[in-house]
């Protein structure tokens, strides 16, 4: 089988692409035949080992992934050979076969294709527990996204319009944030042209935001966290724009509101019934047409390292996935 190799932490042209064997199914393991794997900003950091969780190398990129099942180990007894999966795998994606642990698997509804179910878990499963569990967001509450037309992003757009709320999205270019009104966004901003807090003053009427989701950091995260209104909640996502704020702790003083930290990994870990069960609610929405993933590019693993380069470049608008055909 082809697998893409990290065998010294660097950027994206540094991967190699290389024939190994099969894989066999050990006991209580099965083997995905993988036919997309969806490809993430934390990927970009992992490879350069800039990520919060390490892996030694060598290793193959990939934490999430659909296919087929291929063989069961001993001891599964949920799954069967031919299932339609969508696998947490941690790593090992970035391959034309995956190991993966029974409980990290879900069934994928026949109404979506492999690439479009690719990243759902974890993009949807991320924006899910930080705008409901965390958030507790509600109907009628207004949720300013940064970084809207990513994956978490966009993800975030649509679950906050299944809620009820008001959304404002932000991004760079008016070709992203026309993606986000396609997924159901309120308004929008152009941060890099417009005046956001000017923005959100009129957006709100001077009530200031609910709820702020931040994958981003960087520069605009002070200025999203200035806007809060009484009682706000600003979730800390990541930082995808590189620096990691340094926020004045006389803000959520003098706003009344909550900094609240996000970590999808942990929760998972610690609290896997409850991760499993926002993640039977994410395909149950996915089954109902509620949720319609953006896929802006697909490659073959062979392009793996263009395939990553194009998020770094920030070029993606909702995700980009390696399919296997």
């Amino acid at each position: 089988m082809k697998a893409v190799v990290c065998k010294s932490y660097g950027l994206p042209d540094t991967l190699v692409v290389e024939d190994r064997p099969a894989l066999e199914a050990p006991p209580g393991k099965v083997v995905v035949s993988v036919r997309a794997a969806s490809v993430k900003f934390s990927d970009t950091l992992l490879i350069q080992n800039k990520y919060q969780n390490k892996i030694d190398v060598p290793f193959v990129p990939g934490g999430e992934v659909t296919g087929v099942i291929k063989a069961v180990g001993a001891g599964v007894e949920r799954w069967k050979v031919g299932d339609r999966v969508s696998a947490q795998t941690g790593q090992g994606g970035f391959a034309e076969e995956a190991l993966a642990d029974p409980d990290k698997l879900s069934s994928i509804p026949d109404s979506i294709d492999f690439a479009g179910a690719a990243g759902l878990s974890n993009a949807y499963g991320t924006s899910y527990y930080a705008l409901i569990d965390r958030g507790q967001l509600k109907a009628g509450e207004t949720v300013l996204i940064l970084g809207a037309s990513g994956g978490v992003g966009l993800a975030a757009v649509e679950i906050a319009k299944i809620v009820g709320a008001k959304v404002i999205a932000c991004a760079s270019t008016e070709e992203k944030l026309a993606v986000c009104r396609e997924h159901g966004a309120d308004h929008t901003i152009n941060y890099d042209k417009e005046d956001m807090r000017a923005r959100v003053k009129e957006i709100t009427g001077g009530k200031g935001l609910d709820v702020v989701y931040d994958p981003v950091g960087g520069d605009y995260s002070e200025l999203a966290l200035r806007d809060m209104a009484w009682g706000g909640r600003f979730l800390v996502i990541g930082f995808a724009a590189g620096p990691i704020p340094k926020i004045a702790l006389n803000l959520p003083l003098i706003k009344g509101c909550s900094i609240v930290g996000v970590w999808i990994g942990q929760f998972s870990k610690k609290e896997p019934a409850k991760h499993r069960a926002n993640v039977d609610q994410i395909w149950k929405w996915v089954a109902e047409g509620k949720i319609k993933p953006h896929i802006s590019g697909r490659h073959p693993i062979e392009k793996a390292a263009d395939a990553l380069n194009e998020i770094m470049a920030r070029k993606v608008a909702g995700k980009v996935v390696l399919v296997n055909e």
